[in-house]
């Protein structure tokens, strides 16, 4: 063997078994994650970190890299297939079958204590685990009381979450209790991205010499930090800096005061960091998108630079094909640049709609209940008993939660003779229902070229009319586009949660000249039609047909005005 090849093999091998992350200080651009981040590191009681982005934009990579700035150090990352015991923690069986005593087994949340727990993709992590993860969080102690064991302990540590919006959003009760949130848009500029592969490349050739050429600054950065810590304790916030948080607040009609709360910890985090004794004006403008940006309930300012693409936007060469399609009549009647706003929403009440077969979830169907064994409950029961006299059973699952999926046609078509507000009333009728019955709802919009979530799932809100006020109707009819979406979506919350049960609604008139798909959509759907033109086409009976959907007439609805 040529020692040479066997050297150079060695040298690879070595160099992919040093176990270290990329450094912080190296990493190029997402200047407002790392600003998140190092708030987050300086006042833990922010209540954690939530990025959003696409693949490849380096949200992993600077989670990781935060917990070599910790005095600490530690890092633990939380597996989607986590189970409760293993995140909270339990009676340790082995101790409880040799020695019969009931000793606490630590979870992954103590480990985590002075760290960085990370969760990878935490919009898929199952919602009980999630709800125990951020009251862990913002109280600091780990309170477990369940199977014999009745135990508490420190828990304090930097919850990070990573999630791709393409892979079904965060549940909104969830995304107000992590502290901060950015949004990553994955555009570089040339420049970035010729650094950005250059870095990558420095540390996967030799990942120990990379990581050296950065100690300097990785500890200079980890002194700065240790100092804004000490200072914080001394930061004010001034009356008139708090009289802003809370009129800035107001108009973004967040829910609570957790944003007020939040935002002025933020800003005291950001002074200290800056050298700062005194809440300044800057603190407060640096720190207010992290803290509003999952939280206003009202659209943000327009950025004077050019905001990131929508869902399925289109190559500029298919936009101009779509512009001559629409003219000739293919998307619909009235081209992109003619929108305007539509009526105010008129109300519909929503008639008994007819029961169909297919509202079952498609995924596994549930166990039996009080099917499978608790054996650590087992044990407990059966403390100093051989043989065992009798087997403890986990609880009854929950009843399975419903979604209400609204596809709401936004082209131009849907403008005239108000038939736009009346399809904005039924979205009201199925939003006042879901809410009533304490389920979910997720409005999808499809017009103007794109698709997009104008609604993302969640409790259906009391009262969706000023959310439903400012939707306008403009452009053609993606009908395709929007069906293959929601088929896209639903199949992924099944993987995650199989006994999902789902409606779907189908809000438009059907003009459009798409080959539409064979699709067939999960759960019920019913196609509502909206038509009003005194020629009617007909096409949502088609579309019903090809979806095997209940057909209703938006005509046969009773409008309240």
């Amino acid at each position: 063997m040529d020692s040479r090849i066997h050297g150079n093999d060695e040298q690879m091998w070595s160099a992919v078994f040093f176990v270290s992350y990329f450094p912080f200080s190296a990493v190029v651009g997402q200047q407002a994650v790392k600003i998140a981040l190092l708030l987050l590191a300086i006042d833990p009681r922010l209540g954690g970190l939530c990025i959003s982005g696409p693949r490849g934009a380096a949200k992993s990579t600077l989670a990781r890299s935060l917990a070599e700035l910790l005095p600490e150090g530690a890092f633990i990352n939380l597996p989607l297939g986590c189970s409760e015991e293993a995140l909270i923690g339990t009676l340790d069986l082995q101790r409880v079958l040799d020695q019969q005593q009931v000793e606490f087994q630590p979870g992954l949340l103590q480990h985590a204590h002075r760290g960085v727990l990370y969760v990878d993709e935490v919009n898929l992590l199952a919602d009980h685990l999630v709800d125990q993860l951020l009251d862990v969080s913002a109280s600091g102690i780990n309170c477990i009381e369940r199977d014999g064991i009745s135990h508490q302990h420190d828990a304090r540590f930097l919850l990070v979450g990573t999630m791709n919006p393409d892979e079904g959003e965060l549940r909104s009760q969830f995304q107000d209790r992590f502290g901060l949130a950015v949004s990553l848009s994955g555009i570089y500029s040339r420049a970035e991205r010729i650094e950005i592969v250059r870095q990558r490349e420095g540390f996967d050739d030799d990942p120990k010499a990379f990581c050296q050429a950065y100690q300097a600054q990785q500890q200079a950065l980890a002194d700065e930090l240790l100092a804004a810590r000490r200072r914080l304790s001394s930061v004010q916030c001034a009356e008139q800096h708090r009289e802003i948080i809370a009129e800035r607040c107001t108009a973004a009609q967040v829910e609570g005061l957790r944003a007020d709360i939040v935002w002025c910890r933020a800003a005291k985090s950001h002074a200290a960091w800056q050298g700062r004794v005194e809440v300044t004006l800057a603190d407060l403008e640096a720190v207010q998108e992290l803290v509003l940006l999952h939280r206003r309930k009202t659209p943000p300012e327009p950025p004077s630079a050019p905001s990131e693409p929508p869902p399925f936007s289109r190559p500029p060469e298919q936009n101009q094909a779509d512009k001559q399609t629409e003219a000739a009549g293919d998307w619909g009647s009235m081209a992109r640049e003619q929108s305007q706003p539509s009526a105010a929403v008129r109300r519909v009440n929503l008639p008994e709609l007819p029961k169909s077969a297919n509202l079952a979830p498609q995924g596994k169907r549930s166990q039996k209940t009080h099917s499978k064994p608790s054996w650590f409950a087992t044990v407990v029961a059966n403390r100093g008993i051989w043989p065992w006299q009798s087997l403890a059973f986990q609880r009854a699952r929950q009843r399975p939660q419903r979604l209400h999926v609204v596809l709401l046609d936004r082209s131009a078509s849907t403008l005239g003779e108000s038939a736009f507000a009346q399809a904005k009333g039924v979205v009201a009728g199925i939003a006042r229902q879901a809410y009533l019955a304490r389920q979910q709802v997720l409005v999808i919009g499809f017009g103007n070229q794109e698709v997009t979530e104008l609604l993302p799932r969640q409790r259906a809100p009391k009262n969706p009319l000023p959310f439903l006020d400012g939707l306008t109707a403009a452009g053609g009819t993606p009908l395709r586009e929007a069906l293959s979406y929601l088929q896209g979506r639903t199949q992924r919350w099944l993987q995650m949660e199989p006994e999902l049960q789902l409606v779907n609604y189908l809000i438009s008139d059907g003009r459009s000249r798409q080959c539409l798909p064979s699709v067939r959509l999960s759960g019920r759907t019913v196609v509502i039609d909206s038509e009003v033109a005194a020629v009617k086409r007909g096409r949502c009976r088609e579309v019903a047909a090809l979806l095997q959907a209940d057909y209703l007439p938006l005509s046969q609805l009773e409008l309240v005005l």
